[in-house]
Parts: structure tokens; C-alpha cells; sequence
């Protein structure tokens, strides 16, 4: 089996245990936990795939996906109720699970027909929007859109495959290229704490402005 498509199963599990776990700090019961930890590892190809009138989708083809996130959630599970709510490496292995989505979610549009922008959007959708599904689920802002370098990230991994396919090097090079490009972007702002500006809140207009 490919490297990659390794890696993209250990993603699936990583991002199951990221949503179970941001399940279990909420309270939620342990089905509840595991809807959440498996809507978190299938939601974003789940999405992209509807968006491009692929079906069946992905994991519905292929039920491993669905028991990847049954495992990630067991694991998850069993780390909360041993007081191992969330180890600090969980970060880094969501972001190779990030880039991993990132190159093959853009591949999957590509080969599906999609243009090269549209397939570089669903690239990134891949890879944020388990993410996003699991934060409503939790009643929270979705991550990206609080100003962390994440949907960025995707974007230019999935943008780095596609401008090194461009120049005639192999598709295997060209994702771990890509795969790589995304991880050190996410890589650099869990290290250093970057992160995209934020929008101020607009003044209220005073009575004595309007003279």
C-alpha cells in the first residue's frame, strides 16, 4: 500500500480521536462521543464527495474508513476515562493528518474532473471540515475560524501539489511534496503561536459623531 494512503488512514483515526475527546470534555455520552469522534474523521471527504456527485461516498464504498473512527473513538475513550484528556502531541499528529487530507482531497477533485481552484477548495474542505462539523457538535466556534493557521495550511498543500504536478514531476512526488508544504505551515503556528489577524469589532457610533 502506498505511504500516503497510510498515512491517510492514521489521519482518519487521529481526527476520530480529536472529536471524541473534544466530545467526552463536553459531557456527551459515550455514543454521542463516538458520533462525534466518526463525523470528525469522515465529515470533510463526506462533504467534498457530495460536492462533486460522487457516489456512493468514499466510506460507504469503503467501510474501513468507518471503522478507523470506531477505533480512534475507542482509543479516545479509553484515554478519557484514564484521565488522559488531551496528550500535547495530538496537535502535531492532526496536522500530518491535515496535510494528508489537504493532497489527497485536491487529488480525488482533480481525478473527479474538477478545475484546479475548485480542486485546491476541496482539498482544504477535506481537511478542515470533519474539524468544523466537530466544533458545532460542541456548541464552539469552528477552529478556523478563530484566527488559526489551519484552512490555510490545507490551501497550500493542496496548491503546492497541483504547481509541482505542473512541472512534470510524478503524482507520488508531487503529493508528499504537497503533503510536507501543508505540514510545515501548521507545523510553524502550533510552534510559534501564528496566527491570522482578527477582525475589531466595529465602534459604536456615538451621538456626538453624527454632528
Amino acid at each position: 500500500m502506498h505511504p500516503l494512503f497510510l498515512l491517510d488512514f492514521f489521519g482518519i483515526v487521529v481526527f476520530a480521536v480529536s472529536g471524541t475527546l473534544k466530545a467526552s470534555r463536553n459531557r456527551m455520552d459515550v455514543l454521542g462521543c463516538v458520533f462525534v469522534g466518526t463525523m470528525t474523521g469522515i465529515g470533510g471527504g463526506t462533504v467534498r464527495d457530495v460536492l462533486l456527485g460522487a457516489t456512493p461516498v468514499f466510506w460507504i464504498d469503503k467501510p474501513v474508513y468507518v471503522l478507523l473512527c470506531l477505533a480512534g473513538a475507542g482509543l479516545a475513550l479509553g484515554a478519557s476515562w484514564l484521565g488522559l484528556r488531551r496528550a500535547p502531541y495530538i496537535n502535531w499528529a492532526d496536522a500530518v493528518g491535515l496535510a494528508v487530507f489537504a493532497v489527497l482531497g485536491t487529488q480525488a477533485a482533480l481525478q473527479a474532473g474538477a478545475p484546479v481552484l475548485p480542486a485546491v477548495v476541496l482539498g482544504a474542505i477535506t481537511a478542515t471540515f470533519g474539524g468544523i462539523v466537530r466544533d458545532v457538535l460542541c456548541a464552539e466556534v469552528p477552529l478556523v475560524l478563530r484566527g488559526e493557521i489551519y484552512a490555510t495550511a490545507a490551501l497550500v498543500g493542496g496548491a503546492a501539489f497541483v504547481l509541482v504536478q505542473s512541472l512534470g514531476l510524478g503524482g507520488d512526488v508531487a503529493a508528499l511534496l504537497g503533503a510536507l508544504a501543508a505540514f510545515l505551515v501548521r507545523a510553524a503556528a502550533i510552534a510559534f503561536g501564528l496566527s491570522l489577524p482578527r477582525m475589531r469589532p466595529a465602534t459604536a457610533t456615538r451621538p456626538s459623531d453624527m454632528r
